[in-house]
């Protein structure tokens, strides 16, 4: 964080302070909620959860080098209590982004926020000092704590904006007002939440509405709902998509071998070829949506392209691909699910099994609400179509309708199976699979599939595998 003495801090959430001999004493370093994140020169924020109380870990995380703690009431070490500590968070990320000279990049969107945002950030960096949200930390604690990460050298804040409502994504940008926002899509993620896909879009817009005018709106163009939103808007919009009517668009997309999308990229300022790191052509949305962020920010489009073709995953549990020792492959993409992105990770799964057998182990997608019957049903067919070779569904009553979407598409059904939880995948999965297979790991994070990863790999360092 830019440095601000514990004065100006305590005027700028209206708190008072506690316990602090020297009120001139500098904060230095981030400001953190885990009492593990702690270093010397840090704030910590305490908060109440449902099984731990920040406050209980004050001295502690004084003791490692908090200047003080941002407490709702007294702990014995210097503090700044106030009533709410999320209101407060909130206020100092306001004051710090006001002060800096960075620009603000926000995003949103149904399905591939995070991987997008990791690819924003990764081109950007390559032009100036860039701070991002880590993982998926995007909501009104989550996205603070990114903010007040940055620092006086930080020329790019690129904001992750997540919603279950509506009027969430409005509340995100008056902490953190952008001036340029990205809308990726309009899909079924938490539809069971909002009601529907209309007022998915009311709340997804809300972040294009936030824009100034010499701002610009990143808008899909291949999304109807999306591209909807410049009527929203009195910033400059800026369309990507595969739409001939994009201002970044991509032609000949295709797949390697592998499974990596490669395709044409254009752009305003010129085209140049692009073979991603990445798997899935999904991905070919997301870096055409990062290059039109960057091509707005004065990037040529051989340095997007360059930057696109060697980027990674930064983030845990995406499409994570893995090789054994055995050939096995491993697709951990088990962080989250909706049906947008279940789609795209058998699309994937399918290309990159390229005449090996392939797996797909699934789990249930949450929040779905009426939806959900028809959705696991369609997911499992899809794999049929796709002719994933086994799918392998895990858990309760979605997973039986997943199993079951693939028995009723046809006779390719009866390769499926449902099973109970995590440990009857892992069991089945050791004694069935073979060297060359590829295994796609992915359900809503509640379900913990990532287990199931795991212990693939472990299975697979220690040579337990049924070779046959």
């Amino acid at each position: 964080m830019i440095a601000l003495s514990l004065a100006e801090i305590a005027a700028v959430v209206g708190g008072q302070t506690h316990d602090i001999p020297d009120p001139s004493v500098q904060v230095t370093g981030p400001v953190v909620r885990d009492s593990r994140e702690v270093v010397p020169g840090s704030l910590f924020a305490a908060f109440v959860g449902e099984r731990v109380d920040g406050h209980d870990y004050a001295p502690q995380v004084v003791e490692a080098g908090a200047v003080a703690v941002l407490a709702s009431r007294p702990v014995g070490v210097p503090a700044i209590v106030v009533e709410d500590v999320q209101t407060a968070l909130g206020a100092l990320a306001r004051h710090v982004v006001r002060r800096l000279g960075a620009t603000l990049v926000a995003l949103t969107g149904s399905a591939g926020k995070t991987s997008t945002k990791d690819l924003i950030a990764q081109v950007l960096r390559r032009k100036a000092p860039t701070v991002f949200t880590p993982g998926s930390l995007n909501n009104e604690i989550g996205l603070p704590l990114t903010a007040l990460s940055a620092t006086a050298e930080t020329r790019f804040l690129v904001l992750e904006m997540g919603a279950r409502g509506i009027g969430h994504i409005r509340y995100l940008t008056e902490l953190t007002p952008p001036r340029i926002g990205l809308v990726l899509n309009v899909g079924t993620a938490h539809i069971g939440e909002f009601g529907g896909r209309e007022q998915i879009a009311q709340a997804k817009g809300e972040l294009v509405e936030a824009l100034p005018e010499d701002g610009a709106a990143i808008l899909n163009a291949d999304d109807p709902l999306v591209r909807a939103m410049a009527s929203r808007t009195k910033a400059k919009v800026v369309l990507f998509g595969e739409s001939a009517e994009a201002d970044v668009r991509a032609e000949n997309v295709r797949l390697t071998d592998s499974g990596q999308p490669a395709f044409r990229l254009h752009t305003p300022s010129g085209a140049c070829d692009v073979t991603m790191r990445l798997y899935g052509e999904h991905h070919v949305s997301n870096a055409l949506a990062a290059a039109a962020v960057a091509h707005e920010l004065g990037m040529s489009a051989e340095e997007i392209a360059l930057a696109l073709s060697e980027a990674g995953s930064l983030s845990r549990w995406r499409m994570e691909v893995t090789e054994r020792p055995d050939g096995v492959t491993i697709v951990n993409d088990a962080y989250n699910a909706n049906p947008e992105s279940m789609r795209a990770a058998l699309r994937a799964l399918a290309a990159m099994g390229n005449g090996r057998r392939t797996w797909a182990v699934l789990g249930k997608m949450a929040e779905l609400g009426d939806e959900a019957l028809a959705e696991h049903d369609a997911v499992g067919r899809l794999a049929v179509r796709l002719n994933v070779s086994k799918l392998v569904a895990v858990g309760g009553i979605e997973a039986s309708w997943l199993q079951l979407g693939a028995y009723n598409e046809g006779s390719w059904g009866e390769e499926s199976v449902h099973v109970s939880d995590a440990q009857a995948a892992v069991d089945l999965l050791r004694s069935e699979l073979r060297p060359g297979d590829v295994v796609l790991v992915k359900a809503s994070r509640s379900v913990g599939l990532e287990s199931v990863a795991q212990a693939l790999l472990e299975t697979g360092a220690e040579g337990e595998v049924a070779a046959r």
